[in-house]
């Protein structure tokens, strides 16, 4: 609060965060200066409120064939402004028009998996996390795009050739697989000898 006359002997304290534990004290002041603050106030916690700070760097990919991994960053206790905290999460394949909603009633949580075998490798989807605590809904975040799982790939590399090098060595060579659905991140290759 702003200083207040002598003659006043309560004061509102605002813009406090909602369920966080706060201590006060009082300081008198004059024409002379200010003089030492009181003892501190018995704790008291603000009361409960929905959270209005919505999860951030949303992202996830990878997982199995048929998942859709989706991971944010855990808002940290003193943003959850309530008991009762968990994660809303919000998906939807990209294009659609339909948002699929699950809940995550854990406090720690940063990573929900989704399971459905019609889910093609490496299908785009938009994806919202969002949070919510006894009081109700809090904001979700702005969309973003997460992949699905992969699977193995589909496509075999070409134009594979081989080349004599001494008596004890073949350098191998082939063409790159481009990234695409059908092949997804290629991390390395294996070369087999028949």
């Amino acid at each position: 609060p702003e200083v207040i006359n002598g003659r006043t002997h309560k004061a509102t304290a605002v813009d406090l965060s909602p369920w966080v534990e706060y201590e006060f004290r009082v300081v008198a002041s004059n024409s002379v200066g200010i003089g030492e603050p009181s003892r501190p106030s018995a704790l008291l916690k603000t009361k409960a409120a929905v959270p209005v700070v919505a999860p951030t760097n949303i992202s996830g990919g990878g997982g199995s064939r048929s998942e859709l991994v989706i991971t944010w960053e855990p808002i940290p206790e003193e943003l959850q402004n309530g008991d009762g905290f968990g994660y809303i999460i919000v998906f939807r394949p990209l294009g659609s028009t339909t948002w699929t909603k699950a809940v995550v009633a854990s406090v720690e949580a940063s990573k929900y998996v989704y399971r459905n075998e019609s889910i093609t490798p490496l299908s785009p989807f938009e994806v919202k996390v969002g949070v919510y605590n006894n009081e109700g809904e809090g904001t979700l975040s702005s969309i973003s795009i997460v992949y699905s799982g992969e699977d193995e790939p589909q496509i075999a590399p070409v134009g594979t050739s081989a080349l004599s090098v001494s008596a004890a060595e073949v350098e191998v060579s082939w063409q790159p697989i481009a990234w695409n659905r059908h092949t997804g991140r290629v991390l390395g290759y294996e070369v087999r000898r028949l």
